[in-house]
Protein backbone atom coordinates (compact mmCIF):
# COMPACT_ATOMS: atom_id res chain seq x y z
CA UNK A 1 0.00 0.00 0.00
CA UNK A 2 1.18 3.15 -0.78
CA UNK A 3 1.83 6.14 1.70
CA UNK A 4 -1.27 8.83 1.81
CA UNK A 5 -0.06 12.22 0.18
CA UNK A 6 -0.87 15.35 1.96
CA UNK A 7 0.49 18.99 0.84
CA UNK A 8 0.74 22.00 3.91
CA UNK A 9 -0.17 25.33 2.65
CA UNK A 10 1.31 27.70 5.06
CA UNK A 11 3.29 30.45 5.16
CA UNK A 12 3.75 30.84 9.00
CA UNK A 13 7.35 29.09 9.36
CA UNK A 14 6.15 27.79 12.76
CA UNK A 15 2.79 26.46 11.62
CA UNK A 16 4.09 24.68 8.40
CA UNK A 17 6.72 22.32 10.88
CA UNK A 18 3.97 22.19 13.49
CA UNK A 19 1.42 20.90 11.19
CA UNK A 20 3.72 18.47 8.72
CA UNK A 21 4.93 16.47 11.96
CA UNK A 22 0.90 16.29 12.94
CA UNK A 23 0.57 14.90 9.51
CA UNK A 24 3.83 12.82 9.56
CA UNK A 25 2.30 11.65 12.80
CA UNK A 26 -0.49 10.05 10.85
CA UNK A 27 1.35 8.38 8.30
CA UNK A 28 1.59 10.76 5.60
CA UNK A 29 3.95 11.58 3.03
CA UNK A 30 3.75 15.29 3.68
CA UNK A 31 4.92 18.30 0.80
CA UNK A 32 5.32 21.75 2.66
CA UNK A 33 4.22 25.21 0.51
CA UNK A 34 3.98 28.77 1.09
CA UNK A 35 2.78 30.62 -2.22
CA UNK A 36 -0.31 30.08 -4.09
CA UNK A 37 2.05 29.69 -7.10
CA UNK A 38 3.66 26.96 -5.11
CA UNK A 39 0.29 25.14 -3.77
CA UNK A 40 -1.24 25.05 -7.65
CA UNK A 41 2.03 24.01 -9.35
CA UNK A 42 2.50 21.21 -6.92
CA UNK A 43 -0.99 20.15 -7.42
CA UNK A 44 -0.70 20.26 -11.48
CA UNK A 45 1.51 17.12 -10.92
CA UNK A 46 0.23 15.38 -7.29
CA UNK A 47 -2.93 14.37 -6.29
CA UNK A 48 -2.87 14.61 -2.58
CA UNK A 49 -5.32 12.56 -0.29
CA UNK A 50 -5.45 15.72 2.24
CA UNK A 51 -4.54 19.38 1.83
CA UNK A 52 -4.20 21.82 4.77
CA UNK A 53 -4.67 25.30 3.50
CA UNK A 54 -3.74 28.60 5.34
CA UNK A 55 -6.62 31.35 4.29
CA UNK A 56 -4.06 34.07 4.87
CA UNK A 57 -1.34 33.67 2.35
CA UNK A 58 1.37 36.63 2.18
CA UNK A 59 0.67 37.09 -1.69
CA UNK A 60 -2.73 35.72 -2.46
CA UNK A 61 -5.79 34.37 -0.46
CA UNK A 62 -6.13 30.40 0.21
CA UNK A 63 -9.51 30.61 -1.71
CA UNK A 64 -8.06 30.97 -4.79
CA UNK A 65 -6.53 27.66 -3.99
CA UNK A 66 -9.45 26.00 -2.74
CA UNK A 67 -11.55 27.17 -6.01
CA UNK A 68 -8.85 25.68 -8.37
CA UNK A 69 -9.30 22.61 -5.84
CA UNK A 70 -12.63 22.21 -6.61
CA UNK A 71 -12.79 23.12 -9.95
CA UNK A 72 -10.00 20.31 -10.65
CA UNK A 73 -12.23 17.47 -11.79
CA UNK A 74 -9.20 14.74 -10.76
CA UNK A 75 -8.88 16.52 -7.03
CA UNK A 76 -12.50 15.65 -6.71
CA UNK A 77 -11.53 13.30 -3.76
CA UNK A 78 -8.70 15.67 -1.92
CA UNK A 79 -9.63 16.73 2.03
CA UNK A 80 -9.22 20.15 2.30
CA UNK A 81 -8.82 21.34 5.86
CA UNK A 82 -9.36 25.32 5.96
CA UNK A 83 -6.80 26.66 8.96
CA UNK A 84 -7.64 29.77 9.31
CA UNK A 85 -7.57 32.63 12.76
CA UNK A 86 -10.35 34.12 10.67
CA UNK A 87 -13.64 32.61 11.31
CA UNK A 88 -15.88 34.70 9.77
CA UNK A 89 -14.11 33.97 6.19
CA UNK A 90 -13.85 29.89 7.01
CA UNK A 91 -17.44 30.15 7.46
CA UNK A 92 -17.91 31.50 4.29
CA UNK A 93 -15.75 28.75 2.86
CA UNK A 94 -17.19 25.98 4.78
CA UNK A 95 -19.21 24.86 2.28
CA UNK A 96 -16.29 24.24 -0.12
CA UNK A 97 -14.42 22.64 2.71
CA UNK A 98 -14.38 18.94 4.18
CA UNK A 99 -13.24 20.22 7.56
CA UNK A 100 -12.62 23.76 8.97
CA UNK A 101 -10.26 24.50 12.02
CA UNK A 102 -9.78 27.99 13.71
CA UNK A 103 -6.01 28.41 14.63
CA UNK A 104 -4.83 27.88 17.28
CA UNK A 105 -4.25 24.54 16.27
CA UNK A 106 -2.75 22.00 18.48
CA UNK A 107 -0.29 19.01 17.18
CA UNK A 108 -3.17 16.80 18.23
CA UNK A 109 -5.68 18.06 17.18
CA UNK A 110 -4.50 17.73 13.48
CA UNK A 111 -2.83 14.60 13.70
CA UNK A 112 -6.06 12.93 15.14
CA UNK A 113 -7.93 14.09 12.90
CA UNK A 114 -5.75 13.06 9.73
CA UNK A 115 -5.42 9.98 11.37
CA UNK A 116 -8.84 9.26 11.28
CA UNK A 117 -9.35 10.43 7.80
CA UNK A 118 -6.63 8.19 6.91
CA UNK A 119 -8.66 4.91 7.60
CA UNK A 120 -10.82 6.12 4.71
CA UNK A 121 -8.26 6.04 1.85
Amino acid sequence: MNTPQALVVEDDRDLSLIFSQALRSAGFAVETVNTAIDAITWLTDFIPQVVTLDLHLQQTKGDEILRYIRAEPRLAQVNVILTTADAAMADALSDQADYVLIKPISFTQLRDLTARLKTLF
